[in-house]
């Protein structure tokens, strides 16, 4: 019994994006990439359990659904695609899309030929399909690594490209084997292929990211609108695009992708946000159904011969592939040596194999079903093994960004830089960013590590570093201008960990911001900014108390003290920085440390007074 006989169409695909979820909350849960549990799933409820068949699912819908869907994917990826990043990185970038991915096209070709006896010509059919590494793969496990920014740029970049240009090499071989059999000149006919998808993928992709930018530029288009615009426009120039020249799709949207990305006085956001969801479903959705397709009889009759073809991919073809194109870079050995580790295939390889071994199958190849489970055994094992082992690597060779423990603190003012004090004498890290050089100067005479300037500039913006940095806190008397800032670092930080001080306590309704534009109150008992700044002047001091199993929190409750204590962040053993917001928040553990005001002055903002002192400070 089928997916298609238990449910309706609509439970099935709402049964499908659960799935999703559900891996996905899982690998964020394992801290491992989800790709792992979405083809564990697929295999699960297609070849082993026969829940699902998406061939009886979907029928004919089955390949456009997954064209179109590896089309939003690829544009949506494309949209990140800054030059400004490949200011250190472009050439590396360049030779890996092409002088690499033929490198590996041999390798692979060969490997191919000698170890699973295909004929050279579906040999080389499969070594083109497995070139592509693709972002659905890299960059999930890019988020969970926290690679130095040169490594992540370069892998993001190399997999977004490639996915279009290994789709095409796939292509010129396809079209040479079917020429070939037909008694045509096989290279004549390639070389034709060639020139045609290339000209109409360029053309067609570079004519509507103009055309869709300039609409965005002259506001043609109403905001609550371009979403939905850059959604419909991706799948016409996909499809517009395959329709002049076959597979000329992908090289279509990455292209207009990019050209969004780099274009002048428009803005992205919007669309890139929602864009990162709906490609973040897409990909799970694809995962799960490419993998229910697996022939698990035909993946296991490959045998030992397959692993010793995924050693090849790992220690030969991709190492040797990175070196040749990283010569003369300036590129150190560690980060080139987690580039040549890190390579795993994606959805581009999983679809256009399925499409291939399917058309070489009616054209008389009867060997060309072993390309799709070979492909598929190349995903499985290069996802299980370079997830499993790329971050020990990564740490091995030194080349990952910090934990985000730290603070992003704005505002340099006596309460910013007393609380930015006690939080570095209990080591953690802080970035102090105000806009005036007085403050500035005070907060380095501190010891404090500061940025003057805008957060808002784009020179700022740019050096900024927010590497070990996971909460932002802003700390100024301006609640609009601390509203601002909260909605700017949206996209660098999550909304439970952007904190402010409000300015005000009560205000009318109608002179109140409302509360999305605004980050979480900072405290336990949360102060106004100006309690906050009065306390400090008249010596309140934010102080830290580690417990043990000998002290905990009910202790400390219990013990007398002078003035009001207003807990205000904790610090887990592990030294990551927890920020409060609430009393609910407030359970700290053993060899947990609290941080805390201490007024110093009873009932200095009117609250009842607590008479408690802390003999651990």
């Amino acid at each position: 019994m089928t997916l298609n006989d238990l449910f309706t169409p609509a439970l099935g695909f709402a049964s499908l994006a659960l799935a999703s979820l559900a891996c996905q909350w899982l690998a964020w849960r394992l801290r491992l990439p989800a790709i792992l549990f979405l083809l564990l799933t697929g295999i699960l409820v297609g070849p082993i359990g026969g829940w699902l068949s998406p061939d009886l699912f979907l029928d004919e819908l089955l390949f456009p659904l997954v064209s179109l869907s590896v089309a939003l994917i690829l544009f949506e990826g494309s949209l990140t695609l800054k030059f400004s990043e490949l200011r250190e990185t472009g050439t590396v970038v360049r030779r890996l899309v092409t002088l690499g991915a033929l490198v590996t096209w041999g390798v692979l070709s060969l490997a191919t030929y000698w170890l699973i006896g295909l004929s050279p010509a579906l040999s080389a059919l499969f070594g083109a399909l497995v070139v592509v590494t693709g972002p659905t793969v890299v960059v999930p496990m890019l988020r969970t690594l926290h690679a130095k920014p040169r490594i992540a740029d370069v892998l993001r970049w190399e997999g977004i490209l490639i996915d279009p240009l290994g789709a095409l090499l796939a292509v010129l071989v396809f079209q040479w084997l079917i020429a070939t059999g037909s008694g045509e000149n096989g290279f004549l006919a390639s070389l034709m292929i060639f020139f045609k998808v290339t000209l109409a993928g360029t053309i067609i992709g570079l004519l509507a990211g103009w055309l869709l930018a300039l609409a965005l530029r002259r506001y043609w288009i109403p905001e609550y609108l371009e979403v939905l615009a850059a959604i419909a426009v991706v799948l016409v120039t996909f499809s517009v695009s395959n329709h002049l020249a076959h597979e000329s799709g992908l090289l279509a949207v990455t292209l207009m992708g990019i050209w969004l990305a780099n274009a002048k006085g428009i803005d992205i956001d919007e669309i890139l946000a929602f864009k990162e969801h709906l490609a973040t479903l897409l990909i799970s959705g694809l995962f799960i159904l490419l993998a229910a397709r697996l022939d698990l009889q035909a993946l296991l009759a490959l045998g030992w011969q397959a692993l010793v073809l995924l050693a090849v991919i790992q220690f030969i073809a991709r190492p040797l592939s990175v070196w040749v194109c990283t010569l003369g870079s300036n590129l150190s050995w560690p980060e080139r040596g987690l580039i040549a580790w890190i390579g795993p295939r994606g959805i581009v390889a999983a679809a256009v194999s399925a499409l291939f071994a399917l058309k070489l199958e009616q054209a008389g190849y009867e060997d060309a079903g072993l390309i799709s489970a070979l492909t598929f055994a190349v995903i499985i094992g290069t996802v299980v093994f370079q997830s499993a082992t790329a971050r020990p690597v990564a740490k091995l060779l030194k080349v990952t960004e910090p934990e985000p423990r730290g603070l992003l603190l704005v505002g340099a003012n006596p309460a910013a830089l007393a609380l930015a004090e006690c939080l570095q004498k209990e080591d953690v890290p802080l970035l102090v960013v105000d806009t005036h050089w007085d403050a500035i100067r005070d907060a380095r005479m501190r010891g404090l590590r500061t940025l003057c300037g805008n957060p808002l500039a784009a020179v700022v913006d740019d050096r900024l570093d927010l590497a070990g940095l996971g909460h932002l806190l802003t700390l100024t008397p301006q609640r609009e201008w601390n509203a601002l800032l909260c909605q700017h670092f949206r996209r660098d930080f999550p909304a439970r960990q952007i904190f402010t001080v409000r300015t005000e306590k009560h205000q009318q309704a109608r002179l109140k911001l409302a509360e999305e534009h605004q980050g979480r109150p900072l405290g336990a008992d949360p102060l106004n900014f100006g309690q906050l700044a009065g306390l400090i002047s008249r010596g309140a001091r934010f102080r830290a108390t580690r417990f043990s199993e000998s002290y905990d929190f009910n202790q400390w409750q219990q013990q007398d003290a002078s003035g009001v204590r207003m807990p205000i962040a904790l610090i887990s053993p592990d030294r990551h920085l927890q920020l409060l917001s609430n009393p609910d928040e407030v359970n700290p553990g053993t060899d947990w440390t609290l941080i805390y005001l201490d007024t110093a002055e009873k009932a200095a903002s009117g609250r009842p007074e607590k008479s408690t002192t802390d003999p651990v400070t």
